[in-house]
């Protein structure tokens, strides 16, 4: 099917006049100037291929790593697709506890110092129970997919085991209500759910037995009415931004400035708190359905060359895409303008055409493509649109892109295929992991797993698949049926930062919203890839960023006026 050159925007809000993505292409054959970066090695060391291991009983998980032209910055451990934990530092382990039986595929996800990744031959194991089996635990209250719910909210569980059951665990989004109960019935109480905020939440129960072994989680997705924010949390107006037009991205400088892009073409400083009156710089663009300046981003060695790359459309004639690099000379842009790619001629449609732009940690440009409102591009390796692209910082085209072979031009850098409206997306600063944030027509938003070389399906399919050809969303939710419904997925920002202020649990995280949900979630990748809510009785929005300071950045409306608030903690 051919997607519709239908805005992504809500009917709540018809008159804004975006929702943003754009086509992307260089012509430029692939780049010898740097050497291509040798990522690196990765194996599992521990268990070994073939193990029996035992439900509920924790086992060490091991993997050996190295880096032949650099260093190795994190290992990620995965139990298939799900998120176990990373280690930083060798000798590289993590503790995992099986909860499900069957067969188990462990990897471990390297990744170096330039950004390059590596995944580990899978390693299969068993779960089994043998001898003392584990306990189990069935949550009783409150019931999967309940909604609404308010406090006092009680929560019950019942606990088997061949012998005895030591204990039950309850959780409310990973963290412990209280102690473990150590006798039946075993229950727990929230006395309120105003701690929490409104939304969607996930209580769990586990059950230890007298030997030490664990049942897994019994889990129940529900929503809570509770607050606007967490508890502890409070939202403040960080600065107000220039009337009229709507601003399209954002992000922090490594000096501490936000610079701000209003579709008109205005990139706008705010310093120290405060709306500079002179724009950093004005591109000749018009803000034309979703068409404008829609991205920025920092070169990694700003701090040293001033370099500041911005996505815009140029309105011809021909109408088409455009990246373009400017020098900072202070709170303003020197004059000349290096375009690093012109992109191919856009059609009629104003809607899906892109713009976000990020440095990866290997030093390349990615830009996330939308189709341009045709659902066709998105599987063809002949065109950009519909893709996420890697470049080098000249516009060069990398000697390891995953479709070099079998493409030609500016296809070559085609990094991933199958995506309709990658609006947002958001890079790990220190690992390196990207997750791409996809716009959906009428029924699924997607959160996908950046992978070199992947197809995430579009048009052929929309939201979680089956299908072995495409590669399926971590995480998905819909616009009119669920725990969480919106319009427009928008993103995006890891909680990874050296002056963490948000509890511990917050860390990691990945932190996304919804144009029109009026809601924040936040991913927990530790947990499975759960989704809780983190801000709720919102206004419009079109980007999250995380700040130097710790506190998390929305471009988001109050009153019907364009702003950029700040959730800090506490």
């Amino acid at each position: 099917m051919t997607a519709p050159a239908q805005s992504v925007l809500a009917p709540r809000w018809p008159t804004l006049g975006l929702a943003l993505l754009a086509a992307f292409g260089c012509a430029q054959e692939p780049s010898s100037q740097t050497p291509a970066n040798l990522p690196p090695i990765v194996l599992v060391t521990a268990p070994n291929n073939g193990d029996n291991l035992q439900l509920g009983v924790p086992v060490q998980i091991t993997a050996s790593a190295t880096d032949n032209d650099g260093s190795v910055v994190s290992v990620q451990f995965r139990d298939g697709p799900s998120f176990i934990d990373d280690d930083l530092t060798a000798p590289y382990a993590v503790s995992w506890t099986p909860v499900d039986l069957g067969p188990h595929t462990l990897t471990a996800r390297a990744t170096d110092n330039r950004g390059a990744v590596t995944v580990s031959p899978g390693i299969q194991v068993t779960v089994i129970v043998t001898g003392d089996a584990p306990p189990t635990a069935q949550l009783t209250a409150p019931v999967d997919q309940a909604q609404n719910l308010t406090g006092p909210l009680i929560l019950t569980a019942n606990a088997n085991d061949d012998q005895s059951v030591a204990g039950v665990q309850f959780q409310v989004d990973g963290q412990n209500v209280g102690p473990e109960d150590t006798a039946a019935p075993y229950a727990d109480t929230l006395t309120s759910l105003l701690t929490y905020a409104t939304g969607v939440h996930v209580v769990r129960a586990r059950a230890r037995d007298n030997t030490g072994h664990f049942s897994a989680w019994a889990t129940a997705t529900v929503t809570f009415t509770g607050s606007a924010l967490p508890q502890g949390f409070s939202v403040s107006t960080f600065s107000g931004l220039p009337s009229g037009p709507t601003p399209t991205a954002m992000a922090f400088a490594p000096d501490g400035r936000l610079f701000v892009c209003m579709q008109d073409g205005r990139l706008v400083i705010i310093k120290n708190g405060s709306l500079l009156a002179k724009p950093f710089l004005t591109v000749p663009t018009l803000a034309n359905g979703e068409r404008g300046l829609l991205g920025v981003a920092f070169h990694p060695s700003f701090s040293t060359n001033g370099r500041v790359y911005v996505y815009y459309t140029v309105t011809g004639p021909p109408t088409h895409n455009r990246i373009a690099r400017y020098v900072a000379d202070g709170d303003t842009a020197l004059s000349a303008e290096t375009v690093i790619a012109d992109l191919p001629t856009l059609s009629s449609a104003t809607n899906h055409n892109g713009g976000a732009i990020h440095f990866g940690l290997d030093g390349k440009l990615y830009v996330g493509v939308g189709e341009n409102a045709n659902g066709a591009n998105s599987q063809s390796l002949t065109t950009v649109l519909g893709k996420v692209l890697r470049f080098n910082d000249d516009g060069s085209i990398p000697g390891d892109n995953p479709f070099l072979p079998t493409t030609t031009g500016q296809n070559q850098a085609i990094w991933a295929m199958g995506l309709r409206n990658p609006f947002t997306f958001a890079v790990h600063p220190t690992t390196g992991r990207i997750l791409i944030d996809d716009v959906g027509q009428s029924t699924w938003e997607e959160i996908d797993e950046g992978i070199a070389g992947a197809n995430y399906g579009w048009p052929t399919t929309e939201g979680p698949t089956n299908d072995p050809s495409f590669v399926s969303p971590i995480y998905a939710y819909q616009h009119s049926s669920g725990l969480v419904t919106g319009s427009a997925i928008i993103g995006g920002a890891f909680y990874s930062t050296a002056s963490p202020t948000f509890p511990a649990e917050y860390r990691e995280n990945y932190f996304f919203a919804d144009l029109s949900g009026g809601w924040i979630n936040r991913m927990d990748p530790v947990n499975g890839n759960a989704v809780y809510a983190f801000a709720d009785n919102l206004e419009t929005q079109t980007g999250i960023a995380l700040g130097p300071d710790g506190a998390i950045y929305s471009l988001t409306t109050v009153g019907g006026s364009w702003v950029v608030r700040r959730f800090q903690f506490p």
